[in-house]
């Protein structure tokens, strides 16, 4: 494996624990206001992004690459209202978007099929990922000023559940 791919996906694992990380901060705001759906939303956000890592880690190690991992950020992000981490995410999303599709080139540049063939599941993910986020922003701007219709999408998303990746490596 080119040695700039394998430190790019390196580098990949930790933006990908920072991503549950900045979910789960995100999980503790809406917590923190009484939001148990959208809570539990960016909960399973979060174990996502914990299974991309590990992932990458996985296909790392099925190529004889190491591995090494590095201190993970804290997030810096601060909210003030129920929109603010909406948006913050979208944010992080398309920032992801990017990671992976640089990745991506330096794969293709360096002939490394193999990694473009592994990518191209992320490269999918992330369209669904920038769409969710996208999805509750414009729920939330349709419908977060009246508390009723706040109650029905903090339900809607209280009953998101978990589901594995299913990408076999």
């Amino acid at each position: 494996m080119d040695r700039k791919v394998s430190e790019l996906l390196n580098d990949q694992i930790n933006k990908e624990f920072y991503s549950a990380y900045l979910y789960l901060d995100i999980a503790n705001f809406y917590s923190d206001k009484g939001l148990d759906g959208f809570a539990n939303w960016y909960e399973i956000q979060a174990r996502e992004e914990q299974d991309h890592a590990m992932l990458i880690y996985q296909y790392l190690h099925n190529n004889n690459q190491k591995v090494t991992l590095e201190a993970i950020a804290k997030p810096d992000k601060a909210f003030s209202t129920l929109m603010d981490p909406l948006q913050v995410a979208y944010e992080h999303e398309q920032y992801v978007t990017a990671l992976i599709n640089a990745i991506y080139g330096a794969a293709q540049s360096a002939n490394d099929f193999r990694t473009v063939q592994f990518l191209d599941w992320f490269v999918k993910e992330q369209g669904e990922e920038e769409k969710n986020s996208s999805d509750l922003i414009t729920k939330m701007e349709l419908f977060g000023s009246d508390a009723k219709a706040l109650y029905m999408l903090n339900s809607e998303l209280q009953a998101r559940v978990y589901a594995a990746p299913s990408l076999t490596l």
